[in-house]
């Protein structure tokens, strides 16, 4: 999609401090960080506005993108916990209507989340 900012980030448009990335997937650092490790994942295709739209096609793709994020968790030594949340919708505080799902840790993370 023409207009969408993770779109234009993953063609290399817009920088972003990539931290891994897969076939289908590609995780970066989050520009406002809500914890000292909080990394982005987002399919390089544009598959959805949110995970409300997602189906059982995604299924590769979901599976991928766990996967990766467990790996950036090891790698970031969040031994202790981490969080993965994904927004759906402006009411949920979805800003960038392209699925992805923010990776937090690196800090206590306790509930209701904060």
């Amino acid at each position: 999609m023409a207009d969408c900012l993770f779109c234009k980030i993953v063609g290399g448009s817009i920088p972003s401090e990539r931290v891994a990335e897969t076939e289908r997937i590609l995780a970066f650092r989050d520009i406002n960080p809500a914890a000292p490790t909080h990394v982005l994942l987002i399919p390089k295709e544009h598959v959805a506005d949110s995970a409300e739209q997602l189906h059982g096609e995604h299924g590769l793709m979901l599976a991928e993108l766990f996967g990766l994020a467990a790996e950036i968790a090891a790698e970031a030594h969040l031994e202790e916990g981490w969080r993965l949340v994904t927004n759906v919708g402006a009411g949920a505080g979805q800003s960038v209507f392209h699925f992805h799902v923010h990776l937090l840790g690196g800090r206590p993370l306790g509930w209701p989340p904060g």
